[in-house]
């Protein structure tokens, strides 16, 4: 592991508590929002978001998304391969501990998500191209504009790595079938590049075609595989709860691990796949055409549910036929357990699934890095960096997992930690803004 010795493991313990206790800090703040925006989150459902036909600015033609679209689209990145591979991550890592951490920090830090969302959209602007931008690269301006200028250099490196990782997944799972990472990647690379130069609306939707389905395809597979062995399922649960809180001993091939372990590879496990702490999220949120920034805000929290439930499932399909327990830190665990116990079709049925996922995330976060540019510089700039995001896509095919997921955490903090803080400074010195 990365994190066992001397500086390294004080960086780990520093930066987990800071997740966690931010989290924390938001929940109470929010009121335990998740529990008191319930009534007001199934409102909405049943009678629709209330929307304005009032530009957010002084220009007549902009580029925005519904209201579901953007979640939609914040959806596509936050629910894929994360949610897949994730877990799987997680366990080798830190254990069965690690899904509970992984699940309570999902939990927690919904709060921050629907924070990032609230006051991405009360900061949100067109700039000089006519195109709404919002986000943290805006409202961190409000907090300190050195937070704004620390966060987009780091956001936009993160979204390359985050891209590279998923196209190295599936690259990864692809050659098990017998093709060349170099296909996979050239594929990726076009589908993205011309869904994304087509802007908000083709964004939001292609996510809202595809989101849907997909969540639904796997989650249909996976419990196809969990039915079959339901005392394997119940052993497997318990197992979760009781290493949360002590350390695992070595089990066939899995080394021990300890209390501390089990809590960074969930945390950081579940910054990833939900991107609370980080904002990027928010930043398709930012362009949604709502009337009442905290009606996005809860529809981006009640979506951490889903994230919930999506690593629930893939976690226990990892844990109930052990492949966790073999061999090295990899991305292809959820296809072995496909192939190894799906019924027939099932591990063709993944790979389409796979696929969306990976299609959906890499176009998330191809269109938040172009927004984050379109912050800071115009449209020709934004073109370039959709040529560089899609040439990363190319060679992420190419990267060794491991290196790509350790480079991954290290970014992911560097680029948390202003955001954070920002968060904090926003929520003391704007407190109306968490109201209506």
């Amino acid at each position: 592991m990365i994190f066992n010795y001397g500086n390294q493991q004080c960086y780990i313990i520093a930066t987990t508590v800071l997740f966690l206790c931010t989290a924390v800090f938001f929940t109470i703040k929010t009121g335990f929002i998740q529990f008191s925006g319930i009534r007001r989150f199934l409102y909405l459902i049943r009678h629709g978001v209330p929307i304005t036909h009032r530009d957010p600015g002084k220009k007549a033609s902009i580029d925005t998304m519904s209201p579901t679209n953007a979640l939609l689209t914040a959806m596509g990145t936050t629910i894929g391969m994360g949610n897949m591979v994730g877990p799987g991550i997680a366990i080798m890592a830190g254990g069965p501990g690690a899904l509970f951490w992984l699940i309570a920090y999902i939990f927690f830090s919904s709060a921050i998500k629907y924070v990032e969302v609230v006051f991405a959209l009360k900061t949100r602007r067109i700039n000089s191209d006519g195109l709404i931008v919002g986000g943290p690269m805006c409202y961190l301006k409000k907090a300190h504009p050195f937070l704004a200028h620390w966060y987009i250099a780091v956001i936009l490196l993160l979204f390359a790595v985050w891209s590279s990782i998923q196209s190295n997944t599936l690259a990864t799972i692809f050659a098990l079938e017998g093709v060349a990472p170099w296909i996979v990647g050239f594929v990726l690379s076009l589908v993205v590049f011309l869904v994304v130069r087509g802007g908000a609306k083709r964004v939001g939707e292609v996510a809202s075609r595809f989101v849907p389905f997909m969540f639904s395809l796997y989650l249909l597979c996976a419990m196809l595989i969990l039915v079959k062995n339901p005392f394997a399922l119940i052993s497997s649960m318990k197992v979760v709860f009781t290493a949360a809180f002590k350390p695992q001993a070595p089990i066939a091939g899995f080394v021990g691990v300890t209390f501390l372990q089990a809590i960074r590879a969930g945390t950081y496990r579940g910054i990833h796949i939900t991107e609370s702490g980080l904002g990027s999220a928010s930043i398709p949120h930012a362009v949604a055409t709502v009337k009442y920034p905290i009606d996005q805000g809860l529809l981006a929290l009640f979506s951490g549910a889903i994230d919930a439930l999506f690593c629930m499932v893939s976690g226990m399909l990892i844990l109930v036929t052990g492949v966790w327990m073999t061999g090295n830190l990899r991305s292809t665990l959820i296809y072995e357990v496909f192939s190894l116990h799906a019924p027939a079709g099932g591990s063709i049925a993944l790979l389409a699934t796979i696929v969306l996922f990976v299609l959906t995330t890499i176009i998330g976060n191809s269109f938040n890095g172009m927004q984050v540019v379109s912050s800071i510089a115009c449209q020709r700039v934004v073109q370039l960096y959709l040529y560089m995001s899609v040439a990363i896509i190319f060679c992420g095919a190419f990267v060794k997992t491991d290196f790509a997921w350790m480079f991954m955490d290290s970014i992911m903090t560097l680029a948390a930690i202003p955001n954070l803080v920002g968060l904090v400074v926003l929520s003391i010195k704007y407190p109306d803004w968490l109201r209506r």
